[in-house]
């Protein structure tokens, strides 16, 4: 008994030791572990501790304003009351915005958006519930807001446009970023484009100037306790955000909303140019949109409205509309002719109404002729036979050249996207297109500015600034402290003279195109200008037959389209205007809304008074 005692009680030691062991090495890794915890890495939990301590809230820049040549907004940033839902703090969605239902009232629409949008992306980011709350509804949600768990009331910004549809084209408007646009953007900058009610530019200078406009996020510090409840905002140790930079353009408010106003809803559009510096005073197309609705959103039925308009409003008709410039072109045929010495003041050609070339005969627009007419008398009522005439002289090559010294077929970069070049034709151009030989049947239709030479608004005006005033201007719409009058265009001044002689007969002279106009209507100020009809369609025998003989008797998609483009004063040349009434039935559409614009424009004088140049606020802080 005694001998199995002792070999018990020594399994029992040995049992003892290990057991003893065992508990020593894990004492041993926990007294480590707690070493560790406690000095070797007590530092970098304290800092980590603190970290979840502090929140960091982004704070969006305010966006820079667009404004015109004297400051006054185009586009500007007004209060927004909101309501925001962060998925990560409400719990239940669905019972969050029951809740929220009860103070405001929440479509099946927006529940949805809501409900998917917290699906496709992280929960801790917020989602806009919804912008522009009345004070009421916003009242309703602050003062209730213990009981609705991850939804906060906020007051941003949200993009304005005081002037709505008058600007629209060319100021455009801001929408909120979608996946593309944060993917061709800096990576740096996706937390700011995905913040609530972040918006930018998706059109015209809110697009082209994004850059300027959008400023830079900063930070606000926060201490929040365990449950993520805001203790105290840190502003001392916060980033304020940067605001955007101010815009300013060449544009006068005054003068583009009375052009817009003047062409109504026509298809149609205005361009109003200053002759010695190439600044844009206006630039219109209509009918337009109130780009207000994009900011927060159109609706389907309202964007199919607009799409389905058969005045094209949605297209920024004064930059990429392009048209045959029709008799307007005539004044560069008369430059080059003059600048060649291939005709003089005295020479007459004699029009009967048509002339033949070949097997085809070429038609003036006034069936019975003009008679006997001289260069200046040409010009005055327009005569096709002469102009044809001066066409062939000059040959194609002499033609495209001095076309392209006054700006034909040339792209201008003003500073927005969807500027055309429209189109001056040549023998290599045909070649190239077609695989046909240029024939004088083509230089005809080029004298008389039809064919395929084709021209948008914007360079119409550019060809009437550098006729008016000898200078190559080139287009701008942002105003620079340091611009200067263009260089001369190289051209006679005596060539010019006979041909601005000859504009001016077209308004004040008996058997001018224009004479009817009456003139500018300022006293002592007399106007230049020039009409023309851009041929659409061409009326068959058949339906002549049938009596349709006039444009009015055509559908309206079917008339001509009709062009004017004028400058003043006619003895010192300081604007130049353009209008184009897209199948207006000829050039009598265009050229009262163009005397008006344009006896606006004289009246007023933008280029004589004091404007802006630059950024002229840097007080604008806050959140978007």
């Amino acid at each position: 008994m005694r001998a199995d005692r002792q070999e018990q009680d020594l399994k029992f030691t040995r049992r003892a030791l290990i057991m003893s062991g065992l508990g020593g090495v894990a004492f041993t890794g926990l007294a480590g572990r707690l070493y560790a915890l406690q000095v070797l890495e007590n530092e970098r939990y304290r800092l980590l501790s603190e970290d979840n301590q502090f929140n960091y809230y982004l704070l969006p820049p305010s966006r820079g304003r667009i404004l015109d040549r004297f400051g006054v907004p185009i586009a500007e940033n007004r209060d927004s009351y909101r309501a925001l839902l962060v998925p990560e703090q409400a719990g239940d969605l669905e019972e969050a915005l029951d809740r929220l239902a009860q103070y405001m009232p929440l479509s099946d629409y927006t529940r949805n958006r809501i409900l998917r949008t917290a699906r496709q992306q992280e929960r801790f980011r917020a989602i806009t519930i919804e912008d522009d709350l009345d004070w009421q509804t916003f009242s309703a949600i602050n003062l209730n807001a213990p009981d609705l768990a991850g939804i906060t009331p906020d007051v941003g910004e949200v993009r304005a446009y005081p002037y709505g549809a008058a600007f629209a084209h060319v100021v455009g408007y801001v929408q909120s970023p979608n996946d593309e646009d944060i993917l061709n953007n800096p990576r740096e900058a996706e937390r700011l484009l995905r913040h609530p009610g972040f918006r930018i530019g998706k059109t015209g200078v809110e697009s082209a100037r994004e850059m300027d406009l959008r400023g830079s996020a900063g930070a606000l510090k926060t201490e929040v306790n365990a449950r993520g409840r805001v203790i105290r905002e840190l502003p001392d140790q916060s980033e304020p955000p940067e605001a955007g930079q101010d815009v300013v353009m060449t544009l006068d408010a005054d003068i583009q909303r009375f052009a817009h106003e003047r062409l109504g809803q026509e298809a149609a559009s205005a361009v109003v140019m200053d002759v010695n510096t190439g600044e844009l005073i206006a630039l219109v197309s209509t009918p337009s949109f109130d780009p207000n609705l994009f900011v927060g959103g159109i609706s389907v039925r309202d964007y199919a409205a607009l799409r389905e308009n058969d005045h094209n409003p949605l297209f920024h008709k004064s930059i990429q509309g392009t048209y045959p410039p029709g008799s307007t072109f005539k004044a560069v045929v008369a430059a080059a002719a003059l600048e060649h010495g291939l005709v003089d003041t005295s020479e007459t050609i004699r029009c009967t109404g048509s002339t033949r070339l070949g097997p085809r005969e070429f038609h003036c627009w006034r069936r019975q002729g003009h008679g006997s007419v001289n260069l200046h008398e040409a010009v005055k009522t327009s005569c096709d036979i002469f102009f044809y005439e001066m066409a062939d002289r000059l040959g194609i090559d002499r033609l495209y050249d001095m076309a392209v010294r006054f700006g034909v077929g040339q792209e201008f970069d003003i500073g927005i996207s969807g500027v055309r070049s429209g189109l001056m034709p040549n023998p290599a151009w045909l070649r190239g297109r077609y695989n046909e030989p240029w024939t004088t049947g083509h230089t005809y239709n080029v004298g008389i500015g039809q064919g395929a030479v084709s021209m948008s608004p914007l360079q119409l005006a550019v060809m009437t600034a550098r006729v008016a005033s000898g200078r190559a201007v080139e287009p701008t719409l942002y105003r620079n402290a340091l611009a200067r009058p263009a260089p001369y265009i190289g051209l006679s001044e005596d060539a010019l003279n006979l041909v601005r002689n000859g504009l001016r007969s077209v308004v004040h002279e008996p058997g001018g195109t224009s004479f009817s106009l009456g003139g500018l209507g300022i006293e002592g100020v007399e106007m230049a200008g020039k009409t023309g009809t851009a041929q659409v369609y061409s009326i068959t025998a058949e339906e002549r037959a049938a009596g349709v003989r006039d444009q009015e008797d055509l559908p309206w998609r079917l008339r001509d389209h009709g062009l004017f483009m004028c400058y003043a004063p006619a003895d010192r040349p300081k604007y130049a205007c353009v209008v184009v009434v897209e199948h207006g039935g000829g050039s009598s559409a265009a050229t009262r809304p163009a005397r008006d614009i344009l006896r606006r424009v004289v009246a007023r004088d933008p280029s004589s008074r004091a404007g802006v140049f630059a950024d002229i606020s840097n007080s604008r802080r806050g959140g978007a």
